[in-house]
C-alpha cells in the first residue's frame, strides 16, 4: 500500500544557528547546555540613551546600511545547508520551498528628507522595507522555486513558518524546504517593549532574565537566527541524509482574549497541546521535554505552567520543561525557530537543557523547570514539544521525535569538550 504525500513523515536534516552566545549551531547549543548567556548593555541604538536597556546582541561588523536580519539569516542558512550535506545541483529547485519569518523593515532613513543622501547607499531602504525581505533574499540567492511564505505573527512567526513549510510538503507543493528566521533588535520594538514594562532589569545583564523564578521581572531582547532544512522522508533517504528528528505534528490556534495579556485559565493552551499531541499520535506520558515560550514575565510563566499541567494531567509530574530565552535572549520573530532547533538538539543528545538563572522557582510553577542545571536522559528522551504563546493571541505547537535509525540518525560527533562528556554519559546510561 503506497504512502500519499500527506501521510509521509517529515524529517529535520539540517540546522544552522547564530546567537549572542555562539556563532554556530554547536557553540550556541553548548552555551545553552552550560547556562551561559552573553547579554550586555545596549549602546548606539537610535533614539534610546546608551546603557538604558540590555540585550543579547550579535556583532556583524560593518553592515554598510544593510538590514541586519539579512546577513544573520544568510549565516544560519549556509550552516543549515552544509549541515544537511545538500548537493544543490542534484536537487529539484522547483520543489524546494522557503518559509522565513517576517521582520521589521528598514526604518533607519525615515527622518531623511533630502533624497541625495541616498546616493551612496549600497543597500537602499526601499529594497529592505518589506517584512519578507530576508525570506526573499535567501530564496533568491539559492534559486529556490518552490512555495515561498513569510509570516508576521509576533513571537510565533518563525514557528508558524516552520509549520507552513511542513504543510507545503504535506500538500505536495515541495519535497524539501528552508524554514525559520532571523531577527535583530529594532529601536521601535525596543522602545515599545520598554514602554510596556516587560523588559528585565538587573545590575548584571546576564542575570536579568529568569523565567519561572520568584524574582523574575521580564525578558531580554535578543538577536540571531535559526534556519532548518526539513524534507519528506523518502527524499531524505534517497540522498542518504543524516536525520535529527521527525517533525511529528503541528497545530496553531488563537487565544481570543487580549492583544498582549494572556488567558489566566489557559484554556487555549490546553487545547493547543491536546490537538498537537493528537495530530502527532503521541500520548501525554510520552513527552519527555517541552521547550516553553518562557518569557520571564509573571503572566506568561504562570499561564504556561497551568496550561501544561492541565493538558498533561498526571504526566506533568514527570515531564521536564525549560525556557532557553534566558540564555539566548528573546529573538521575537525568530524565537520559535531557534527554540525548536534547540529542542531537536536536546533529542539528539538525550539532554534537556536548563533554565538559566532559575535560582528560586516560583512555588506556583509546579513542574520541573530544570533550575540552573539540565537533565541527562540518554536515549530515554524520545519525544519533545515546542510551544509558542505570542502577542496577538497566536499559539503554536510542534511535536518532534528522536530519529533512532542508526543508518541515518544524527550523532553528537561535532560536540565540544562539554558535549563529548555528555555523549559519554549517554553511552554509560545506555
Amino acid at each position: 500500500m503506497s504512502v500519499t504525500p500527506d501521510q509521509e513523515p517529515i524529517v529535520l536534516t539540517g540546522i544552522g544557528m547564530i546567537a549572542s552566545n555562539g556563532r554556530d549551531r554547536e557553540s550556541v547549543w553548548s552555551a545553552v547546555r552550560q547556562g551561559r548567556s552573553n547579554i550586555q548593555w545596549l549602546e548606539n541604538l537610535r533614539g534610546i540613551p546608551d546603557r538604558m536597556m540590555i540585550g543579547a546582541t550579535v556583532p556583524m561588523g560593518d553592515l554598510q546600511g544593510q538590514l541586519k536580519m539579512i546577513p544573520l539569516c544568510h549565516h544560519a542558512t549556509r550552516e543549515a545547508l552544509t549541515d544537511a550535506a545538500l548537493d544543490m545541483q542534484a536537487i529539484d529547485l522547483t520543489r524546494f520551498g522557503c518559509s522565513i519569518c517576517a521582520h521589521m523593515g528598514d526604518t533607519g532613513n525615515i527622518p531623511v528628507r533630502d533624497e541625495s543622501e541616498y546616493a551612496n547607499d549600497i543597500h537602499p531602504w526601499w529594497q529592505q522595507w518589506l517584512p519578507n525581505t530576508a525570506c526573499a533574499h535567501v530564496a533568491q540567492h539559492y534559486g529556490l522555486g518552490g512555495p515561498r511564505t513569510s509570516y508576521s505573527t509576533a513571537c510565533a512567526s518563525s514557528l508558524i513558518c516552520i509549520q507552513s513549510a511542513m504543510r507545503m510538503i504535506r500538500d505536495d507543493q515541495a519535497d524539501i524546504a528552508l524554514a525559520g528566521g532571523a531577527d535583530a533588535i529594532d529601536p521601535l520594538f525596543a522602545a515599545g517593549f520598554r514602554r510596556m514594562g516587560v523588559l528585565a532589569k538587573h545590575d548584571d545583564p546576564n542575570l536579568a532574565c529568569r523565567p519561572f523564578d520568584a524574582n523574575r521581572n521580564g525578558f531580554v531582547m535578543g538577536e540571531g537566527a535559526a534556519v532548518l532544512v526539513i524534507e519528506r522522508l523518502s527524499h531524505a533517504l534517497r540522498r542518504g541524509a543524516r536525520i535529527y528528528a521527525e517533525l511529528r505534528g503541528e497545530h496553531a490556534l488563537a487565544q481570543a482574549h487580549h492583544v498582549t495579556s494572556l488567558d489566566t485559565e489557559s484554556e487555549s493552551l490546553v487545547r493547543l497541546i491536546h490537538d498537537t499531541l493528537r495530530k502527532s499520535m503521541m500520548k501525554a506520558e510520552e513527552v519527555g521535554y517541552i521547550n516553553t515560550h518562557g518569557t520571564g514575565t509573571e503572566m506568561n510563566d504562570l499561564a504556561e505552567m497551568q496550561g501544561i499541567r492541565t493538558a498533561l494531567g498526571d504526566a506533568a509530574d514527570h515531564v521536564c520543561v525549560s525556557s532557553t530565552k534566558s540564555a539566548v535572549g528573546h529573538l521575537v520573530n525568530a524565537a520559535g525557530g531557534i527554540e525548536l532547533a534547540l529542542t531537536a538538539l536536546a533529542l539528539r543528545d538525550g539532554y534537556a537543557p536548563p533554565t538559566t538563572n532559575l535560582a528560586e522557582p516560583d512555588p506556583a510553577c509546579t513542574i520541573n523547570c530544570l533550575p540552573g542545571r539540565g537533565l541527562l536522559h540518554g536515549d530515554k528522551l524520545q519525544h519533545a514539544m515546542k510551544v509558542a504563546v505570542a502577542f496577538g493571541g497566536h499559539l503554536v505547537g510542534i511535536a518532534l521525535s528522536r530519529w533512532n535509525d542508526p543508518a541515518h540518525a544524527r550523532t553528537a560527533l561535532q560536540l565540544d569538550a562539554a558535549g563529548r562528556e555528555i555523549a559519554a554519559a549517554i553511552r554509560r546510561a545506555a
